[in-house]
């Protein structure tokens, strides 16, 4: 907890969730301007993403962790203040809400929308895996690692500070995606940006979960963890897209490796210079 004002508490997790949707609708806006999209799309944008994220993430928890006590208390899984939240529901709720939104407005395909929403996207995740941390959330295996943690709320156990691990994974995915948007920006080809996200987020997962205590009770009978299991689909669906996405950038010669501009401003540029005469 942060702050505690008589009832009203003020927890890490919910001050780390409102920064990555403010961040996020940020971030959004600014790709929006900077390819001369409607900004007022934005608002509706916004509540589609949360529902989705929000909805996708609670029901992902409840149906794939902890089925057997949710299916039997239906009415538990309204209450999300009592934490409890999973990333590939989250992912795939986001993708549900994306969907719907270009059905609403089809002249923003579903395919842009979801390389634009990636670069806040990784953000988020960085954000919310902090919030695991101050909530003793997810947790490690025991370990005698310098750097181990001990989460005093839960055992006085050192384990892997699991949840740094992925943040910083996400956070270089996010640095990643920014900058090669700030090169490309509407060059970017369709798929990109969400396909290297797919791959860089839930190959991250699926190796760190080999540090991670189970989650599920169900999980022991398996190999793999569920959150291991959820990811594969998830990878080969980046590759795929980030396939699509290489051959378009083999057929119209864009690297990433010099600064492109979007061709507007660069006629812009170009009709006020000077007339050359001969």
């Amino acid at each position: 907890m942060l702050i505690s004002l008589g009832p009203v508490a003020i927890r890490w997790y919910g001050l780390l969730f409102a920064m990555l949707f403010a961040a996020g609708y940020l971030i959004t806006r600014w790709q929006f301007r900077t390819e001369s999209k409607g900004v007022t799309l934005l608002d509706d944008l916004l509540v589609y993403v949360a529902v989705g994220t929000i909805a996708g993430a609670r029901l992902g928890h409840c149906l794939l962790y902890e089925p057997s006590f949710y299916l039997s208390h239906p009415l538990q899984i309204l209450k999300i203040w009592e934490g409890g939240l999973a990333s590939h529901g989250g992912a795939a709720g986001v993708l549900v809400a994306l969907w719907l939104f270009a059905r609403r407005h089809p002249d923003l395909s579903f395919l842009w929308l979801l390389d634009r929403v990636s670069v806040p996207t990784a953000l988020a995740a960085c954000l919310i895996r902090l919030g695991n941390l101050f909530n003793s959330e997810i947790l490690g295996l025991p370990t005698s690692v310098p750097w181990a943690f001990v989460f005093v709320r839960v055992s006085a156990v050192p384990v892997h500070p699991v949840q740094l691990y992925e943040s910083t994974a996400y956070l270089l995915c996010f640095l990643t995606l920014l900058g090669i948007y700030r090169r490309l920006r509407s060059k970017t080809p369709p798929g990109l940006l969400i396909g290297l996200l797919l791959v860089w987020i839930f190959m991250a997962r699926f190796g760190l979960e080999f540090l991670k205590a189970r989650q599920a009770e169900y999980e022991s009978q398996f190999t793999l963890s569920v959150g291991q299991l959820l990811s594969i689909p998830f990878i080969l669906a980046g590759f795929v897209l980030l396939w699509c996405a290489g051959r378009k950038l083999r057929t119209t010669g864009i690297t990433l490796a010099s600064k492109t501009t979007d061709s507007s401003a660069e006629t812009s540029r170009t009709s006020n210079l000077p007339e050359r005469r001969s």
